[in-house]
């Protein structure tokens, strides 16, 4: 089954050259363009892709007002940011909205597609210099040992698995339980640990470790 992702981009040359190398994948597809936030907002609840390609600063609207208004309405698509932006208001903004991936334009072709498998898989994929700024930030957050409390041993037994980079699929293979299920687990996980993504997540969970 291929994996379905639209671009929005209003550049038109990157949106155009993304979509002709996904297409020429086996194993996903491109199912929409959009060159503005507009089209994009009103057409993809519709099109409910599995990965979105999101550019940060469209001409129209900021691509992290487009997670926040459509991540309800889109649950199981995942968000990249794909964008020429490093400052860390924006990262960490789109984060907060949801997105699950941040690269940098210029990435190379085949990190991109790399990107969209991990990210389908339940990864979350970055640009190592964003992922470096994210690891920064969040050492130095200290979390409260009373969220981790919260967790039940399923879900830290889950978190464990996700911090030693198992995917959704092997995590539920290995406990003998549906993608599904890893899913509200992870959520779950999210919810009590104040977290928006499993990089966040990992953190808190390595700093109640040590």
């Amino acid at each position: 089954m291929s994996i379905s992702i639209a671009i929005v981009e209003d550049e038109k040359n990157y949106n155009n050259a993304l979509k002709k190398v996904i297409n020429y994948q086996d194993d996903m597809k491109v199912a929409a363009q959009f060159f503005n936030g507009k089209d994009a907002l009103k057409n993809l609840p519709d099109i409910s892709p599995d990965v979105v390609m999101m550019d940060i600063q469209l001409q129209d609207m900021l691509g992290i007002e487009i997670i926040e208004k459509l991540r309800k309405e889109m649950p199981e698509t995942q968000f990249i940011m794909c964008t020429s932006f490093e400052d860390d208001e924006k990262i960490f903004n789109s984060l907060k909205a949801g997105a699950m991936g941040y690269l940098i334009k210029g990435e190379s072709m085949d990190k991109i597609l790399s990107s969209i498998r991990d990210v389908y898989n339940g990864g979350a994929p970055m640009s190592l210099s964003i992922a470096r700024r994210v690891l920064n930030h969040f050492e130095r957050k200290l979390p409260e040992s009373k969220d981790f409390d919260e967790l039940t041993e399923r879900e830290k037994e889950i978190l464990e698995l996700l911090s030693q980079g198992l995917l959704y699929k092997e995590i539920a293979d290995q406990k003998f339980i549906t993608i599904d299920t890893v899913k509200k687990h992870v959520g779950n996980i999210y919810r009590k640990l104040h977290v928006s993504n499993k990089v966040e997540a990992i953190n808190k969970f390595n700093h109640f470790k040590n």
